[in-house]
């Protein structure tokens, strides 16, 4: 890729935002964790320092050495990353005495600086930070303030190097953009050229150098990441490439015949598997969420291992990962962040299955790879589908997983998303799904008591699922899919709706 820019993550919340930001002025960035900066920095036109959860103050701070950036390359430290280069630089960092957490207003402004280029006084920006810096170092520039922090930004004399004590990456910075732009594209001088276009062709031609003349299986789950995954590869290997969609007997109702279906008309060579009974015998009696995550993980490589045998000479395996797997999975990119959960897809392969691993769309967003598969003409259908986990029904049915449960909850979420298009609300919501909950609840049907389930409807909007807020359904609408629900699952007589928001919990509930 030309025209990089380099985020070096220090544990914060927000670092994938600051990618997000930069990734939708169309540069493509990286982030790396700030202990592992890149030997080779020629590729990256720019870099910018996230925040984190450490204190400059500390003996354990994160103290990367920085020589071969700093007064080389543009550099931008946010929150975190301009108090350690006041801190490490001669200035003077100190505990905060008033909270300097949540909205402020920009109080002064060098607006005559292209740093600050259309951003005016009253500007809205996001703190969230306990120390602030109390004296610039010696050869630095004061360039904004707010009413309660006096050095919100600053300059180093004679370089490219901006320390900011707010998150332009948040929403709630509305100028944040602008500001993002004007560091990268006005002072760094990047190139606008991340489009789904430029991404096509420089995958396609890496792909084929990769692979050559070599056999891919890539295993298709019939949404959009796999798809857009199994049409790169076929621009760029063609016949080469082997697609199976596994059925592990937790997908949703019908989804194995009507994905086989749709994929006829897209020229991929597909092959069924219906492996349902193999995966549902792996996970009795297991409710351990990550547990019942890895024995899916283990099997769906199992059955790719025994499919892999019967196309000759195939060398690789190809995945649908994406970036929030990657990162989720490993946390933070191998820096300080926490790790949330495992992705089935993300890790590698055992040693006994000897298949080298291609993922295409490693370093995109759910977003840019719904863009990415509109410049391939994937069709609508399959981009607009909502996201599904890997490992299916098995991680919305809470404790352990019996074919009982899997018929259930099929036809509770059968209802649920045929409502949601039936109403027109299905292109309103990012993902939606229903959850089997480990709880039996008194009802009464008719003149008869009853003790039966309850099942937990969830709705969120998102962009790429790193954040997502629960959508404000209409109220007859969720009255209509309880009342069907109820009248037409047996073993079901109780349906909630969850409103929590990513986070603090996840859209999934394991």
């Amino acid at each position: 890729m030309q025209n990089n820019v380099l985020i070096l993550d220090f544990g914060s919340q927000y670092t994938q935002l600051i990618a997000r930001r930069v990734r939708e002025l169309n540069i493509f960035c990286e982030i790396k964790p700030y202990n592992k900066v890149p030997k080779d920095l020629g590729p990256y036109k720019a870099v910018i320092l996230s925040g984190s959860p450490f204190s400059v103050r500390a003996e354990d701070a994160p103290h990367p050495d920085l020589s071969g950036i700093r007064g080389k390359k543009p550099l931008l430290g946010i929150c975190y990353g301009a108090q350690y280069l006041a801190h490490f630089i001669g200035g003077s960092v100190e505990k905060s005495n008033t909270r300097e957490y949540g909205r402020a207003n920009l109080s002064s402004v060098k607006n005559d600086h292209p740093f600050f280029k259309d951003i005016n006084v009253g500007s809205q920006v996001w703190m969230s930070h306990a120390d602030t810096i109390k004296a610039l170092p010696e050869h630095s520039t004061l360039l904004a303030s707010t009413h309660d922090v006096e050095i919100a930004a600053f300059q180093f004399h004679g370089e490219e190097t901006y320390g900011i004590q707010f998150h332009p990456e948040v929403y709630h910075s509305t100028d944040g953009k602008q500001l993002l732009e004007n560091f990268l594209v006005h002072i760094a001088g990047v190139a606008q050229t991340w489009t789904p276009a430029a991404f096509v062709e420089d995958t396609v031609a890496e792909l084929k150098s990769k692979i050559g003349k070599e056999k891919v299986i890539l295993g298709l789950s019939g949404g959009v990441d796999s798809t857009v995954a199994a049409v790169l590869l076929h621009k760029a290997i063609g016949k080469q490439l082997h697609c199976i969609f596994v059925n592990n007997g937790l997908l949703r109702k019908n989804e194995f015949e009507e994905v086989l279906h749709q994929y006829e008309g897209m020229g991929l060579n597909v092959k069924g598997v219906n492996a349902s009974a193999r995966f549902l015998d792996a996970l009795a009696g297991e409710s351990d969420p990550e547990t019942k995550r890895k024995i899916i993980g283990r099997v769906f490589i199992e059955v790719f291992d025994d499919e892999a045998h019967l196309v000759e000479d195939a060398k690789w395996l190809a995945q649908g990962t994406i970036y929030p797997d990657v990162i989720e999975s490993v946390s933070g990119t191998g820096g300080p962040s926490a790790t949330i959960k495992s992705h089935h897809n993300v890790g590698g392969l055992p040693d006994f299955m000897k298949l080298k691993v291609v993922e295409p769309l490693k370093m995109l967003f759910k977003d840019e790879v719904r863009r990415v598969g509109k410049s391939i003409d994937v069709g609508e259908e399959r981009l607009g589908r909502h996201p599904f986990p890997g490992p299916g029904l098995a991680i919305r049915i809470l404790g352990d997983i019996t074919r009982e449960k899997v018929a259930i909850l099929q036809e509770v979420d059968h209802i649920f998303i045929q409502g949601l298009r039936d109403w027109d609300l299905y292109d309103q919501v990012w993902q939606a799904g229903a959850m089997l909950l480990p709880v039996d609840s008194v009802g009464v049907m008719g003149d008869e008591r009853t003790y039966e389930k309850c099942v937990a409807l969830r709705a969120v909007e998102s962009t790429d699922g790193m954040t997502a807020d629960w959508v404000n359904l209409p109220y007859a609408f969720l009255q209509k899919v309880s009342n069907d629900i109820i009248n037409k699952v047996p073993g079901v007589n109780r349906v909630v709706y969850d409103i929590s928001s990513k986070p603090p919990a996840t859209i999934e509930w394991e």
